[in-house]
């Protein structure tokens, strides 16, 4: 398929500069319309509003509501000829399979697959202690994700890629500005690894943390080659072609259980 409009939306706000970063990076070639929250909706996962105001945007159109919100309302409304929808980038990155349901970021690309139109969505790791988040990024900074995404959209549109898998979740490491060579790009799956920890502290509070970025800042996490963590952690770019969640498993056994169910009732009445 050729691509000549791309909707763009994110969760960390239209404002945001790896939505300008990825704007500026795929104009080049695309017709772009950003479809982005007002402001910072990172986490919301796959939640939906009832209906969201929308303001004209010198990049598009800024949403009250959330990523799906965007998606739903570009591709069923304001820009309903796009041929791909790209997510990001984000400013901190979606690694692991446990992080792709919470993520508004990825969970853009999957409402885009229920359209059935391509999707990618970019994010980049910022490695830091708990203020990662307070560093103040160059556009420059986000250019292993947006040049990754720049081919990707053009080539796996191109070769057919998007018969086989509905979205790429894509993580980079920052770029050098003083380097002009990309980082590397490996195809990887989503680490399994799972860490979250609750903790009580006895007053009616439960505080979560999640380990696994203090051990990436150290080098040391519990994956291997072929995981999207180790690629990024390696310095890679890393592609993880993926489909929508919830198939069912017609071997599972639940037939049996099924046809089961009635008797099992009758006994209990």
């Amino acid at each position: 398929m050729s691509v000549e409009r791309v909707l763009l939306t994110n969760d960390d706000g239209i404002d945001a500069v790896g939505l300008r970063a990825l704007y500026d990076e795929l104009t080049d070639d695309y017709d772009v319309v950003a479809v982005a929250p007002t402001g910072d909706r990172s986490s919301a996962g796959r939640a939906l509003s009832e209906g969201v105001d929308i303001a004209e945007h010198e990049l598009g159109y800024a949403v009250d509501g959330t990523p799906v919100d965007c998606v739903v309302a570009g591709l069923d409304a304001l820009v309903p000829d796009a041929d791909v929808v790209v997510a990001g980038c984000n400013k901190g990155a979606n690694l692991g399979a446990y992080t792709l349901g919470r993520s508004g970021t990825v969970s853009a690309a999957v409402e885009a697959a229920f359209f059935d139109v391509p999707a990618v969505a970019a994010s980049m790791y910022v490695p830091g202690g708990d203020d990662w988040w307070k560093r103040e990024l160059e556009p420059a900074e986000f250019a292993n994700a947006t040049r990754a995404t720049r081919y990707l959209v053009a080539e796996a549109t191109a070769s057919g890629a998007f018969d086989r898998v509905d979205y790429l979740n894509v993580n980079a490491p920052v770029a050098d500005g003083e380097r002009d060579s990309p980082a590397p790009m490996r195809v990887t799956s989503p680490s399994p690894w799972y860490g979250m920890e609750a903790a009580h502290d006895g007053n009616g509070r439960v505080r979560f943390s999640d380990p696994i970025w203090g051990k990436m800042n150290d080098g040391d996490v519990p994956d291997s080659v072929g995981t999207d963590r180790r690629a990024v952690v390696d310095g890679e770019v890393s592609v993880s072609p993926l489909s929508v969640p919830h198939t069912a498993e017609p071997d599972a056994g639940f037939d049996e259980l099924a046809a089961a169910y009635g008797r099992a009732t009758e006994n209990v009445r």
